[in-house]
């Protein structure tokens, strides 16, 4: 009888180790494949990863700019463009000087200054080429800005101040757009010259108007 029973015995452990082996080698093998995808310690987890919704650090360079295809000033020909320029540069003058008359401080004095400085030369540089053309510019803010002069006078303190920095952010948006919209169009040398240089400077009281509203807030 205990003869009989021996190789039946033999062949269950036979197959109890065999299925041993088996399992072992099945588990070795999951957690190979585990550890393979498994980043190693330190390593840059985010190289591969879309960035966050909403996050334009790849693509914006912190530099104000224009859009030649936003909102613009009359500029149907270069007689126009120029008008548009010359009210461009009176508007921020006079407002820039009432500015400094109510005693504004801080950023919105700064930005009065350099507007004043910075307009007055344009103005002379853009009357040169108007006088080789022919034109005769305006001396005076254009009629939008005319008409909310009298709001303006009766503002005063950083009341003044918030309303002066977002009035400036919003016109030099617009001169800047205008600018680069006329480049395109024009083939007058002097005043793709003009705008090559006037459009950085532009460019700049844009970036310090954005700088002040956002100080502002």
């Amino acid at each position: 009888m205990m003869r009989s029973l021996l190789p039946v015995l033999a062949t269950g452990l036979l197959t109890l180790a065999s299925c041993g082996d088996a399992n072992k080698t099945t588990a070795e093998s999951s957690t190979d494949s585990n550890m393979a995808n498994t980043p190693a310690a330190g390593a840059d987890t985010t190289a591969n990863q879309p960035a966050p919704a909403g996050d334009s650090s790849a693509t914006s360079s912190g530099t104000a700019m224009g859009d030649a295809n936003g909102p613009t000033g009359p500029h149907k020909d270069d007689n126009e463009f120029m008008i548009t320029a010359a009210h461009s540069d009176q508007n921020e003058i006079q407002q820039s000087k009432m500015a400094l008359a109510k005693g504004v401080t801080g950023m919105a004095k700064e930005m009065a200054d350099k507007m004043i400085a910075d307009h007055t030369k344009s103005t002379a540089d853009l009357k040169k080429i108007a006088a080789k053309k022919g034109i005769t510019l305006p001396t005076d803010m254009d009629a939008e800005h005319k008409a909310m002069a009298p709001a303006m006078e009766k503002l005063s303190g950083k009341e003044f101040e918030a309303k002066y920095l977002s009035q400036m952010q919003a016109d030099h948006q617009k001169t800047a757009n205008t600018m680069m919209a006329h480049e395109k169009m024009t083939q007058d040398a002097d005043l793709k010259a003009f705008i090559g240089k006037t459009l950085p400077v532009v460019q700049q009281h844009l970036g310090m108007a954005q700088k002040g509203n956002d100080m502002k807030m």
